[in-house]
């Protein structure tokens, strides 16, 4: 049975990705920051007694709680790694008016969290068959798409993610790990609102096209979840 891990699993996307993958006969390890905000979650798990989920509590900011995850999960194949959890930060704000704190935040929670988390994960997948790691990104971290400037924080943090994404291509897929960065599209979830295009299971099922036909060549690219790729 092939094996997935997803963090931000309990909801939006992540809870339509574990879906998707239970229903695809995947085992999925899916990480949650809090138990008691994982009913939805459980409630997968329950409707199939033989469904291949277990969850995991996990703040991806902390590192200790990460390297004793990590450790439980010593020795145990990983196929693919789907970094899923992010945070947006502050909305509303302009030029001038940056709060610094909630940057440090966010770039923390999107772009230093991913590494840590691959660094983690990397002996698990080495001992996968796939060996795929992807994170969620945002096509608003492009840099040639900036055309309109303003949000400082998501922004950069997303275009940070995507050079964490190019190095560890450039790092791992000489040991077999093909990595990639992953625009879900606008999607109708808590961060992209209720006037978003798509829905968390047209997203799911376009990035797991994405990635189930992901090549050696496209390793640390930057993919849509329509397939269609995305300038730096």
């Amino acid at each position: 049975m092939a094996r997935v891990l997803i963090t931000g699993a309990n909801r939006g996307i992540g809870l339509a990705l574990t879906e998707l993958y239970l229903a695809s006969g995947w085992q999925v390890l899916a990480t949650v920051r809090a138990q008691s905000k994982a009913e939805a979650l459980k409630k997968l798990g329950e409707q199939d007694a033989s469904a291949g989920l277990a969850i995991y509590e996990l703040d991806v900011t902390n590192y200790q709680q990460l390297s004793e995850l990590a450790n439980t999960l010593a020795g145990v194949p990983i196929d693919l790694i789907i970094n899923n959890a992010g945070l947006y930060g502050p909305k509303g704000y302009g030029f001038g008016n940056c709060d610094v704190e909630a940057w440090r935040e966010v770039m923390e929670v999107n772009a230093i969290a991913p590494a840590k988390l691959a660094e983690a994960f990397y002996t698990n997948l080495k001992l996968g068959d796939r060996k795929i790691f992807a994170a969620l990104s945002s096509r608003v971290g492009s840099h040639s798409e900036n055309t309109k400037g303003g949000g400082y924080i998501y922004r950069s943090s997303k275009a940070a993610l995507n050079s964490v994404v190019k190095s560890l291509s450039n790092d791992l897929l000489s040991e077999g790990i093909k990595t990639v960065a992953l625009h879900p599209g606008w999607v109708k979830t808590e961060m992209g609102g209720p006037n978003a295009l798509i829905t968390a299971q047209e997203s799911a099922t376009g990035l797991k096209a994405v990635i189930d036909n992901l090549t050696d060549s496209e390793s640390g690219s930057f993919i849509s979840f329509d397939g269609s790729k995305i300038p730096w």
